[in-house]
């Protein structure tokens, strides 16, 4: 590990996929004003945070390499969504997306990227940047390729069906 994580004790932590399991997957999302949250989401935000783990978005975002939007969007929407968990007191600690796709039609993002789920990379950075307590930390995602990445960074993954995610999230809290 690297020292910007120091001394500090570690601590769990979960890592969300963005879209299908904060908000629902309507496709290349990046206005405010088309974001629905998945039920429960910011509930279960607030309750990773209650408990004391870090909480952590990891989020493909190939959209800013088809050129249909650009990366200013995905901090601005990122923006959006952490001051709406913010209004219950729920946070996140990283927002981390990968802008990049190997079949994009922008050329400076047309690329194959160690961030891009199912590779590991930006997991990896996040585990990195904080004190991660990497055992009893779990990712949730809504595609095969998010718990591949999950696998891959040796964390636990488990696959949400798109209904309430406090409800689903809770018993992985309290097992972990």
């Amino acid at each position: 590990m690297s020292s910007a994580s120091g001394d500090q004790p570690r601590r769990p932590a979960v890592f969300f996929d963005r879209d299908g399991v904060l908000n629902r997957d309507i496709g290349y999302l990046f206005e405010s004003h088309r974001l629905v949250w998945i039920d429960g989401a910011r509930e279960a935000v607030k309750a990773v945070n209650d408990m004391g783990y870090f909480a952590f978005v990891v989020t493909n975002q190939s959209g800013v390499a088809r050129g249909l939007y650009e990366e200013t969007h995905v901090r601005q929407l990122h923006d959006w969504m952490a001051d709406e968990l913010g209004r219950i007191g729920a946070h996140i600690d990283a927002f981390e997306y990968c802008p990049f796709h190997p079949e994009g039609t922008v050329e400076r993002y047309r690329q194959v990227s160690h961030r891009r789920k199912p590779s590991p990379g930006m997991i990896n950075d996040l585990l990195e940047r904080f004190p991660v307590d990497v055992e009893r930390s779990f990712l949730v995602g809504d595609q095969p390729t998010d718990l591949e990445a999950a696998c891959a960074a040796g964390l636990k993954g488990y696959l949400f069906s798109g209904s309430n995610l406090e409800k689903f999230l809770r018993p992985l809290l309290l097992g972990s």
